[in-house]
């Protein structure tokens, strides 16, 4: 079964502000954006896997699209009992120009007795070798890493591609393991290369900061304060290989650089919040949590990302700003989606008693505002019993915003 995957810097980065604001762990590579399926996962889903050449076939009429003629020159895998062979015809609905000779690859799905193909997948003989020799999904994902490492900047394109998909798949404890393994030379060459291209800027960059050190820390803080107003693809991820290899030091500089500096670019500031998010999830104490939510907090000053520093103070459990967050609330700059994640933010608090599990049809339910009835006063933390204050008070002056809130309020 395959795991869903974080998505985010190509295509726009809200998909993983949306997936890190959720309680539950990112499983795939915090900075990178993967192909639906890779090379190995199409073969190992398919029935059926040919290896054929271009034989001819008839153009497309005003009546129909024509058709296409393969000869099968290698079978990869078959259904049981199937006639597929070297040497086989394959006529395909559609005529698709190209030469006598061009060899591409057919994935078939066993229709009851039939085979349906795909689209042909045009290949070079060393794409070919490549994709017949790739481990198959379901094994050791260390072991099938290591051989895709050897292709990430590979001269073939699809290769290349392929590769990066398979570490953008895979789950990042995985490549964690890897890292004694890892091209630091060759990472230090591309995080710097013109010729890589930009979406794998934060693979290369976390990657180095697994396996770098301190001479390496200074070349990605020399790349991160590089000045600019353009959008730095995937620059987050070199942020966050710097905070692996520096801790606080490195934090402090991205703190007085990207965080308070209100010349920098948005989307620059954007990156070192994800940096910051991504030590929370994946620092293993690199950096201390409270040391990260200071951090986070600096945030709160920012007009346009007010709303998701909110969720992600709540996700971090940070109850020290409930006061400021209440004095926000009447700040008539602040758009409904402000309002409603402070509603959401004190519900959190006031949910989070230190019991390991609440029971809802006690409680009211997710959206249900905690009262002290329940247990005692005295035994609540004071995180808890001020945050039902505010609630009530929030509730009283804007009920409309509360209830909307707490309808879509979920606590894992």
């Amino acid at each position: 079964m395959k795991v869903s995957r974080l998505s985010l810097w190509v295509g726009g980065l809200a998909v993983f502000a949306v997936a890190m604001l959720v309680s539950q762990p990112a499983i795939s590579c915090p900075f990178c954006s993967a192909p639906s399926l890779t090379l190995s996962e199409q073969v190992s889903q398919a029935d059926a896997v040919v290896l054929v050449s271009w034989a001819g076939g008839q153009p497309a009429k005003i009546s129909d699209s024509g058709s296409t003629d393969f000869e099968i020159v290698d079978v990869v895998q078959q259904p049981e009992g199937g006639k597929l062979a070297k040497g086989g015809k394959i006529n395909l609905i559609r005529y698709r120009a190209a030469k006598v000779g061009d060899q591409f690859m057919l994935f078939g799905t066993k229709v009851e007795s039939a085979i349906e193909w795909s689209s042909p997948l045009e290949v070079s003989k060393t794409a070919y070798e490549y994709i017949r020799s790739a481990p198959k999904p379901g094994g050791v994902a260390t072991e099938r890493l290591k051989y895709f490492l050897k292709y990430l900047e590979t001269s073939d394109k699809m290769i290349a591609d392929d590769a990066f998909g398979e570490f953008a798949n895979a789950a990042y404890a995985d490549v964690v393991k890897l890292s004694a393994d890892l091209p630091r030379d060759q990472l230090r060459i591309w995080i710097n290369s013109k010729d890589v291209a930009p979406g794998r800027l934060g693979l290369y960059g976390m990657m180095l900061g697994l396996c770098g050190n301190d001479d390496d820390a200074k070349l990605m803080e020399a790349r991160i304060l590089e000045p600019t107003e353009d959008f730095r693809l995937q620059i987050d991820g070199v942020m966050g290989g710097y905070l692996l290899l520096t801790g606080d030091k490195g934090l402090t500089v991205l703190e007085n650089e990207k965080l308070k500096n209100k010349k920098a670019p948005f989307s620059e500031t954007y990156a070192a919040m994800q940096a910051v998010r991504f030590m929370w999830q994946y620092g293993d104490g690199r950096i201390s949590a409270e040391r990260l939510r200071e951090s986070m907090r600096i945030l709160l000053a920012r007009q346009e990302l007010v709303d998701l520093v909110i969720a992600d103070l709540s996700r971090m459990k940070d109850w020290s700003v409930q006061d400021q967050l209440m004095a926000l609330y009447d700040d008539e700059a602040n758009i409904p989606s402000v309002k409603r994640a402070i509603v959401r933010y004190m519900l959190s608090s006031a949910k989070d008693t230190g019991e390991k599990k609440v029971d809802s049809t006690t409680s009211g339910g997710a959206g249900a505002i905690p009262t002290a009835d329940a247990k005692p006063p005295a035994e609540l933390p004071a995180h808890v019993v001020k945050a039902q204050k505010c609630l009530e008070e929030l509730e009283r002056k804007d009920p409309k915003t509360v209830n909307e809130a707490k309808r879509f309020f979920l606590l894992k």
